[in-house]
């Protein structure tokens, strides 16, 4: 189960953007997450509240937003969806794609309580 790992590593994540803040109750914790980076939402959420139990991030709320995989031809210029497995252009079939999005697993945003501000 690779999702505790992750969820250690939002922690981390966190609480490196946080010093020099001065103490702060983290209300939420967004995290982007590609249809490729091979995440159960649902496993990583259980892992994050159970790291988070008894410590002063408790009530942080995990949010998941989730992508969907995005492929640019290199043969007619288009960017389309990926729909499924199949990494050919919706456009025109050629096999030339490159992939742009839908690999991403990244913290994007970090609410905290005490000073009213979201943190990048």
């Amino acid at each position: 189960m690779h999702e505790l790992s992750i969820a250690e590593n939002i922690l981390e994540i966190v609480n490196a953007n946080l010093e020099g803040h001065g103490p702060a109750a983290i209300r939420s914790v967004k995290v982007r997450i590609g249809e490729l980076a091979g995440v159960i939402p649902e496993s990583l959420e259980f892992c994050f509240a159970a790291i988070t139990k008894g410590t002063a991030m408790e009530s942080a709320k995990l949010e998941i937003e989730r992508t969907d995989i995005v492929a640019h031809c290199e043969t007619c210029g288009a960017d389309s969806a990926v729909k499924g497995l199949i990494f050919r252009c919706p456009s025109c079939s050629g096999p030339n794609i490159k992939i742009v999005s839908g690999d991403e697993l990244r913290v994007v945003e970090i609410e905290v309580d005490d000073e009213s501000e979201v943190l990048p």
